[in-house]
């Protein structure tokens, strides 16, 4: 184990009298300066930042540890030497500090400055630690909500610490439990925004939670950290990540396959002027596509990969599931007017207007948000929940998908839960006009019945198992996950299977009808 040294801290007016007077104030000023960040721009505030840590690493003092104090930020730094034995820094030890400020904490390992020593065996090494007790320096695109908005950061001299095997370890306290919440330990990634200086990190983070109130950040960097919070529902066991990833590998590749062969199917067919079979076929074409680009979004969101590449595929992968849900909604209309007009409706180039509809209304929606603001797609972190002796640890998933929690409520949610609505409403019409079709005093004809029962299908999966999305909650949220995996990942085979049925009761009717024919000719 490692063995810690405690804190002693000098605060301002000692600090005054270890380094010179106009020194001091020029750091307080500055500080105060960072407080104050409306109606700076934002290289202003960079700039400040970055002059902030080269002050305090360059600066001389007397003793081995400086504290400087204003009303939202606290600077410490350290002289070490290569026989670091590690540092435990707590608010619990330091006096002076207000009441208002929750508590936190970070703990270095010994490991820290190994490489620096092996390297160049320097003469000393200065570790500084700047603590913001507000979040308007590090706003990212998304206005991400930190827990206390605190973001506590740590540079080691002007050198680059990584991959430490023992991380640092970054304790936050809040003065209430968090459940109902999503908390994910991040690092500030300095230029990996178009729009701010930034963007929040989770990569080689751990987050875990040895109670309700409080969250432990395990980090192998040193940089800015801070904790995202964000409303979540019931929490998902770590342990039904690996199930829930083969279940959809291996669904989305099986309908992917499926998909493709019953596309080239009807491209060979004879009866391509079909208006009800295109439909269908656009459909496929939007399945198809949606479950590439999900196939591929945890591949395109490891850290190696350029953001514009992982943000290209989210805002995709957006599109194709606007597309589905709105081909899903152009079946049912299709089904209101087979049924509800008996086949005597024309409407001017219809095929025409639907795919302008089902392609081109989804695609106007993504353009508008990557116009007015592309960061709400890139990375996406889900988080499961896993049960330890000391508590609970959260194990993070990465996508490309929609990082904006209002558009992911509006366009994927509402989206959705619209067209499921719709079709569940004309599935309940359309079972009607069924029932008295189905009437002892009328004949139901071969061709109300094959198309009733094919839009009838597609109804059932698309309304139904996109419905299952708004039961994750309570004793429903575990039946639902798998549920839910388990129906969509393999949508494009039930459609499959469902356009292989038609075309062998197609073949049949032909067949009979062809029987009926020649039995005719026979007669006469």
């Amino acid at each position: 184990m490692d063995t810690h040294v405690s804190l002693f801290v000098c605060l301002c007016l000692l600090a005054a009298q270890s380094i010179p007077a106009e020194t001091t104030s020029e750091l307080l000023t500055l500080m105060k300066h960072l407080e104050r960040p409306r109606g700076r721009t934002m290289p202003s505030r960079v700039k400040h930042i970055h002059r902030l840590e080269q002050m305090l690493l360059n600066t001389s003092f007397c003793g081995h540890n400086l504290t400087l104090q204003t009303d939202a930020i606290q600077s410490l730094v350290f002289e070490l030497g290569c026989s670091f034995p590690g540092l435990s820094l707590s608010s619990a030890t330091l006096p002076n500090v207000p009441q208002a400020w929750a508590p936190h904490g970070m703990q270095f390992p010994a490991e820290l400055t190994k490489e620096a020593c092996v390297a160049s065996q320097p003469a000393r090494l200065r570790l500084i630690c700047v603590y913001f007790f507000t979040a308007q320096l590090f706003q990212d695109d998304s206005n991400s909500s930190l827990l206390n908005n605190y973001v506590l950061g740590a540079k080691l001299d002007n050198r680059t610490v990584n991959n430490l095997q023992n991380p640092v370890n970054i304790s936050f306290w809040h003065n209430r439990s968090l459940e109902g919440y999503t908390v994910t330990c991040v690092f500030w990634k300095e230029g990996a925004s178009q729009h701010s200086w930034g963007a929040w990190s989770p990569e080689g983070c751990y987050t875990e939670q040895p109670s309700p109130s409080q969250v432990l950040c395990r980090c192998n960097h040193l940089t800015y950290f801070a904790v995202l919070m964000q409303l979540s529902g019931d929490p998902v066991p770590a342990e039904l990540l690996v199930p829930l990833e083969y279940i959809s590998l291996v669904g989305c590749s099986i309908s992917v396959v499926a998909t493709l062969l019953t596309i080239l199917l009807y491209a060979h067919s004879r009866k391509q002027s079909d208006s009800v079979t295109c439909i269908h076929m656009n459909l496929h074409g939007s399945v198809l596509l949606l479950n590439v680009t999900f196939l591929l979004s945890s591949q395109m969101a490891l850290p190696t990969v350029p953001r514009s590449v992982c943000t290209v595929l989210a805002a995709t992968l957006h599109y194709a599931l606007l597309s589905c849900l709105t081909w899903m909604a152009i079946e049912g209309f299709n089904l209101y007017l087979l049924l509800g007009r008996v086949y005597n409706v024309y409407i001017h180039r219809y095929l025409l207007k639907l795919c302008v509809l089902g392609w081109g209304f989804p695609a106007l929606l993504v353009l508008l948000l990557l116009v007015i603001k592309s960061s709400v797609y890139g990375p996406h972190v889900i988080s499961f929940s896993k049960s330890q002796e000391n508590g609970t640890s959260f194990q993070n998933v990465s996508m490309c998908w929609v990082r904006s929690p209002v558009v992911h409520r509006v366009l994927v949610m509402g989206y959705g839960g619209l067209t499921s609505l719709f079709n569940l409403l004309v599935l309940a019409w359309a079972l009607r006009i069924l029932c008295r079709l189905r009437a002892p005093d009328k004949a139901l004809s071969s061709w109300a019945y094959r198309d009733t029962v094919m839009v009838l299908g597609l109804t059932v999966l698309l309304g139904t198992t996109w419905a299952l999305a708004f039961f994750s909650f309570g004793v429903f949220l575990l039946p639902q996950i798998f549920l839910f995996t388990i129906f969509n990942s393999l949508y494009g085979f039930f459609l499959f299977l469902w356009f292989c049925s038609q075309r062998r009761h197609s073949a049949t009717e032909a067949k009979a009808e062809m029987e009926a024919i020649s039995s005719s000719q026979t007669t006469h």
